[in-house]
């Protein structure tokens, strides 16, 4: 049974005619980009995207989703995807590296919904570690500031390429791993206080929803 499959599909049984559609990033939202794109061509409506990332953008694409931007359009539903989801649907988000982007689309939606299996589920964030992104140029400062705040950061290092991972915006990823997260929001701030930040993986306080795919089926959960 392909869990992100199945909540793919019924993320992408919400969208309704017309909507303007955050198309998040990852091997779940992958399953959503392209269900979305054969119930427009099988009944007909009419939807545009966002794209949180190139490989979003080249899927919607090759699904035949008209592409638009934050420019042009408010977005009415984005759907993403998540490395770890709290009791409080806190997130952390950006394994692929893309969630500075992710986090503006997702922010400024008027429905944030996010779709995961059962084993993204924690009682408390900090299982994975969360990802930084982070000017090249401040690299070096930023990690003693990391270290300074009891995280221990970690360049990300590319695959099939010599270096680190380099994201859509042209800088670095630092995974930093926390021993605990009990005050996400709060770390999050500060995460994003230290100058040469770009932005960081926790998503607090913006999810209206999220389905999980389990063996019996899909469970909503939606935040208080």
């Amino acid at each position: 049974m392909n869990l992100k499959k199945i909540v793919g599909y019924q993320a992408a049984a919400l969208v309704k005619d017309g909507n303007v559609v955050g198309l998040g990033t990852g091997s779940t939202t992958h399953h959503f980009i392209k269900k979305l794109g054969e119930r427009m061509e099988k009944e007909e409506i009419e939807v545009m995207g966002i794209p949180t990332s190139y490989q979003s953008f080249f899927l919607a694409r090759d699904s035949g989703i008209p592409i638009t931007t934050l420019d042009e359009h408010d977005v009415d539903i984005a759907v993403d995807g998540a490395d770890e989801v709290d009791n409080q649907l806190n997130l952390i988000k950006g394994g692929g590296g893309a969630h500075t982007l992710e986090k503006i689309v997702d922010q400024s939606a008027e429905r944030f919904v996010v779709i995961v299996d059962d084993s993204k589920l924690v009682q408390e964030l900090g299982k994975t570690p969360v990802p930084v992104e982070v000017i090249p140029q401040a690299f070096r400062v930023v990690k003693k500031e990391l270290k300074d705040m009891y995280g221990v950061p970690e360049l990300r290092m590319a695959e099939r390429k010599d270096g680190p991972v380099i994201t859509d915006n042209g800088n670095f990823v630092v995974d930093v791993k926390f021993e605990k997260i009990p005050q996400p929001k709060d770390l999050e701030v500060e995460l994003n206080s230290i100058p040469g930040v770009v932005e960081n993986g926790i998503f607090s306080g913006i999810v209206d929803e999220v389905l999980v795919g389990t063996a019996r089926g899909v469970n909503t959960l939606k935040r208080i």
